[in-house]
């Protein structure tokens, strides 16, 4: 089924996603934990990740780029604030130069994800959460929820395969 539900709250200064997934909570997990079953959704379809680190602990580092259809780059990368496995990851997110380096010209969000039973399968929220309404507007205006929509979209055939 994957994506039910997509809120943006101005006044909270969030995007929420809701997914539901035939997949226990575990299996779930993983399509966060293991970076290369994360390559394989986190970006959409056209624009593919790569995942050159992956520091799956609190206080880690992630940095990865997507490829776009005509071969360029865009670059971004997380930093781990919270893990309660399998249950809940917290990470701040944001844009990287070529250099993987953070792009502080460039908004940051930190993202919530809450994975819980939901009757045979598992609910998956994602919570982004913006520093400004400004930078809420701006990441929705170059397109961050059909992109997200579009990639956990991504997830059931992860799920399958």
């Amino acid at each position: 089924m994957t994506v039910i539900d997509v809120r943006k709250d101005p006044q909270a200064l969030t995007l929420t996603f809701v997914a539901e997934f035939e997949a226990p909570v575990e299996r779930v997990w993983e399509v966060w934990a293991d970076p290369r079953r994360l390559e394989r959704w986190w970006g959409p379809p056209t624009w593919p990740a790569t995942f050159v680190e992956h520091q799956f602990v609190v206080g880690g580092r992630s940095r990865y780029y997507m490829t776009g259809p005509e071969g360029e780059k865009a670059g971004g990368w997380w930093v781990i604030t919270a893990i309660d496995e399998p249950h809940r990851l917290e990470f701040d997110d944001g844009f990287a130069g070529e250099d993987g380096e953070p792009n502080t010209a460039m908004p940051t969000t930190h993202a919530v994800v809450t994975l819980e039973a939901a009757g045979s399968g598992t609910r998956m929220t994602t919570v982004s959460t913006f520093t400004s309404l400004e930078d809420l507007e701006r990441l929705t205006a170059m397109g961050m929820e059909e992109g997200m929509r579009e990639a956990m979209g991504q997830i059931d055939a992860v799920l399958a395969g």
